[in-house]
């Protein structure tokens, strides 16, 4: 029996004694209660030189489209095909039916090659793959050196950004994800950041993201999403998918019902369920109610970060980076974030923790706040003992209060953020507004005169005063002789006197903290003393 060509996958092709048969464009390997293709069928003249007595014969070639599983159209595809070309009726339909066979085999298999390569393999480390990654994670100062780790693997500035992000996606791996949006102006390295420390996570951990349409999400399987951390690089760019993004965010799970139908023409209704976990990450603005279910990270736009990633540009181009180190750096981090396993998180401390009250949705808020405590818990389990519940059998680390301590180093920016009233992008302009004007010695300016001393398009001055004045941070006064109007600064401590505010709240927590845990210590003495005096 002949078997198919398959070495053009665009021109498949077979062969009879008398006929050559070729399959133009391949096959769809989708709607496998199909299989249409186009057919083109001609005389092998070469071999069967009486057809050459008839050159019409000869030269004609049949082309169709048809579905191969439509029993009607091949039989009346065999008719013509037998009686333009003056051949037997039963070799032309023994040969469409060992094709048909053929191209389901080939199709399927198709199918399953394609399937492996969307599985990512995991990557089975050494032993002393697996010794230096523990060994990195026992070391003290983890989140430090973690730090450290990260310059080293090519990431320039941005340290406390930087580290903030890569314990999100380390979330991942827990049983509540965060999720990080990085916000900044056109060029300010949003997807450097991001890509950057997406380099850091194991592939198989992670799904990249340029373009989305509205019902992707729902058509993943069913658990393929679990513990994902899914990188999308602008945001601006899926609108349509806004809706089971926040779900998958909120809710850690999605479902659709649809109605499809089934190859004999009836309409059912199925139901497309799709489970997290996920941890989510992207680039530029997002609307609000996207945005406060996520860490904003707002990037580093000062003349010295631009100055500091000119030098390391500078250095690349001259080959003075060692790019086998930086390499070096980004295993070591890829199998940190492989032998970090699942384990429950207590936290001892919980009921004496809070957050600041001009942080806006605080519930939300709190939860992301507890969240991020945990996930450093977790990220330093190897230098935790497990411990047992002994009344449910349940194992679990615990948090510590330097846990909590770096944790609030980190958090205080992002409270910051989450409790102004300004956008990212307004609080950036206001403060610069304010040392532009301080460095003038001026009280009073204008569109035009900001326009032309900050260098920046009218329409964004007057956007961002649009802002300013609607919160009341700037005033409009009307000259007393030109009857033009100018502005002024309300106050230019609001911003410093708000962070000091937050910062006071999470010192007073630390202090509540240490002092719980003296009276403790204090405690614990008097117990056993205590204990001994009733013996």
């Amino acid at each position: 029996m002949a078997k198919i060509n398959i070495d053009n996958q665009d021109a498949i092709t077979y062969q009879t004694e008398e006929l050559g048969f070729t399959i133009l464009g391949g096959i769809r390997l989708d709607g496998l209660d199909r299989m249409r293709v186009t057919l083109k069928v001609e005389v092998l003249n070469r071999k069967f030189n009486h057809y050459l007595d008839h050159p019409d014969i000869a030269n004609l070639a049949i082309r169709q489209n048809l579905d191969l599983y439509n029993h009607h159209q091949v039989e009346k595809l065999s008719r013509l095909i037998a009686d333009r070309l003056e051949v037997g009726n039963s070799p032309v339909v023994q040969a469409l039916g060992e094709i048909t066979d053929q191209l389901e085999g080939y199709r399927l298999q198709q199918i399953e090659a394609r399937k492996q390569e969307q599985v990512k393999p995991l990557k089975v480390l050494t032993e002393a793959e697996q010794q230096q990654a523990m060994a990195f994670l026992q070391q003290p100062g983890l989140l430090e050196r973690t730090n450290e780790m990260i310059g080293s693997s090519g990431m320039v500035g941005e340290e406390l950004n930087r580290l903030i992000m890569y314990l999100i996606f380390t979330s991942r791996k827990t049983t509540r994800p965060l999720h990080v949006i990085s916000f900044g102006s056109s060029g300010t390295g949003k997807s450097h950041l991001q890509e950057k420390i997406g380099d850091l996570m194991p592939d198989e951990d992670k799904i990249e993201i340029t373009a989305l349409t509205e019902n992707a999400f729902y058509y993943f399987d069913k658990g393929e999403l679990g513990h994902k951390l899914i990188l999308i690089e602008d945001l601006d760019g899926i609108w349509s998918a806004l809706y089971p993004l926040r779900e998958l965010q909120s809710k850690q799970r999605i479902s659709k019902t649809v109605t499809i139908k089934d190859r004999n023409g009836n309409t059912k209704t199925i139901h497309l369920k799709v489970h997290g976990p996920v941890s989510i990450a992207g680039c530029t603005s997002l609307y609000e109610d996207n945005a406060n279910r996520c860490f904003l990270l707002y990037l580093d736009e000062s003349s010295e970060q631009d100055e500091r990633i000119m030098d390391y540009q500078r250095e690349l181009s001259a080959g003075k980076v060692n790019s086998a180190a930086e390499q070096q750096a980004r295993y070591l981090l890829q199998n940190v974030q492989r032998i970090l396993k699942p384990v429950t998180i207590r936290n001892p401390y919980a009921e004496l923790l809070k957050i600041p009250k001009e942080v806006f949705k605080q519930r939300r808020t709190n939860a992301h706040y507890l969240a991020f405590i945990e996930v450093i818990t977790f990220y330093k389990q190897y230098q935790r003992d497990i411990q047992t519940d002994e009344a449910t059998g349940e194992r679990y680390i615990t948090t510590t209060i330097d846990d909590i301590r770096e944790a609030n180093e980190l958090m205080k920016g992002i409270l910051l953020r989450k409790s102004d009233e300004l956008s990212g992008a307004t609080r950036h302009y206001f403060e610069q507004l304010k040392v532009c004007l301080e460095s003038n010695v001026e009280k009073a300016f204008t569109n035009s005169g900001i326009r032309t001393m900050m260098r920046i398009p009218l329409s964004t001055v007057k956007r961002h005063h649009a802002a300013l004045l609607q919160v009341g941070y700037i005033r409009q006064v009307e000259s007393r002789y030109t009857k033009a109007y100018h502005y002024e600064v309300l106050s230019y401590e609001e911003y410093q006197q708000l962070q000091q505010r937050i910062i006071t709240v999470l010192d007073e927590v630390m202090e509540g903290l240490n002092g719980s845990v003296t009276a403790h210590q204090i405690s614990e003495p008097d117990k056993r003393k205590k204990k001994k005096q009733l013996a």
